[in-house]
Formats: structure tokens, C-alpha cells, sequence
């Protein structure tokens, strides 16, 4: 398979940058939903929270090899072609994936940073970003949480997208990141 992307399929590094996001993200949100199955100070909820703030922070930094991949590739088109009104939704889509993966990481680095506290990243320890706040960290953590929320909404909307133009509309448009090396368009 082609690292690049070609007019009909996403290159190996595309596929290979989508479904490695795919898997930090599945990861960073369970490791912040399993956290409370553990009492809080535990060394496991520690340890979960630790995993989520590095994993988060691993897609803050992927994000920019993401997004010069996706801007200095060509985009495959989808065929049989979709509606403009699809296009856009697609577009409007991705983008609010991209901005998710740029501001989340960096709302939790402000976060830790305001509240003190220090910031892991697989054995390092991260530099503030500002001082220590409390108030601030407060307010940075209510609105972290809710863009999370939010988030599962908009990754829920790409998945079903997905899943719609495989099944109900039967065209290429999750193929071309399917990590197969060969695929011959069904009708």
C-alpha cells in the first residue's frame, strides 16, 4: 500500500494516523470513565488519571503530524460522489474532531498547570503553561468536562456516518480507511 493518499484511497500513513488516534482517544476516555470505579486518592484512580492526562497529551502532539498529512495529501473522493450537503456536514465534522484533538490536550495541560499540579508524559514532567490558580483550574476543569461530553457526541456523529455510508448508502467513504490492502468498490 501507497504511504501517500491516492484519488481513490487514504495512503498507509493517513490509515495509520486515524486508527492510532482512534486508539488513544478510546483510551484516553476510558481510562477517565474507569477512574471511578476506584475511591478517590486510590493509587488505581491515580494511576487512571495519570494515563488519561498522558494519553491526552500524546493526540496533542500527533494531531500536528495529522493535520499535515491531511493538508499536504490529496483527498480521495468518495464514490458513488455524495451530496454538497454531506460534504459540508463531513467537513464540519472533521474540523470539530481536529479542534477537539488540539484544545482538549491543551485545556488539560492549562488545567494541571493552574491547578499546581504536575504534568506526566511517559516519564517526564511537562512545564506549566501559567501560574497556579485554583479559581482558574476550577473553571478550565468544568469546561474540559463538557467538551468531553460534547465530544462523544462528535465522534459518535463520524462513527454512524461511517456506518450509514457502508451500509445504508453502500458507497467507499469507509474503505478508504479501512487498513486493508486491497478493496474492490461493491455496488
Amino acid at each position: 500500500m501507497n504511504w501517500k493518499n491516492t484519488p481513490r484511497r487514504y495512503g498507509s500513513l493517513a490509515i495509520s494516523l486515524h486508527w492510532l488516534m482512534f486508539l488513544l482517544m478510546a483510551g484516553l476516555y476510558a481510562c477517565i470513565e474507569l477512574r471511578v470505579l476506584y475511591p478517590k486518592g486510590s493509587d488505581p484512580r491515580e494511576a487512571l488519571k495519570m494515563w488519561h492526562f498522558m494519553l491526552g497529551l500524546s493526540v496533542g502532539l500527533l494531531v500536528w503530524l495529522r493535520l499535515t498529512v491531511r493538508l499536504s495529501n490529496v483527498k480521495p473522493m468518495i464514490e458513488p460522489a455524495i451530496a454538497a450537503w454531506q460534504k459540508y456536514l463531513a467537513s464540519a465534522v472533521h474540523w470539530s474532531l481536529y479542534l477537539l484533538m488540539i484544545g482538549m490536550p491543551l485545556a488539560g495541560w492549562f488545567m494541571l498547570s493552574a491547578a499546581g499540579k504536575p504534568i506526566p508524559f511517559f516519564g517526564l514532567e511537562l512545564p506549566p503553561l501559567i501560574g497556579k490558580n485554583p479559581e482558574l483550574a476550577k473553571t478550565i476543569k468544568e469546561v474540559h468536562a463538557t467538551v468531553g461530553t460534547v465530544g462523544y457526541y462528535v465522534i459518535g456523529l463520524h462513527v454512524l456516518a461511517a456506518l450509514y455510508h457502508h451500509y445504508l448508502a453502500k458507497d467507499d467513504a469507509l474503505v478508504r480507511m479501512l487498513p486493508f490492502k486491497k478493496y474492490t468498490h461493491r455496488t
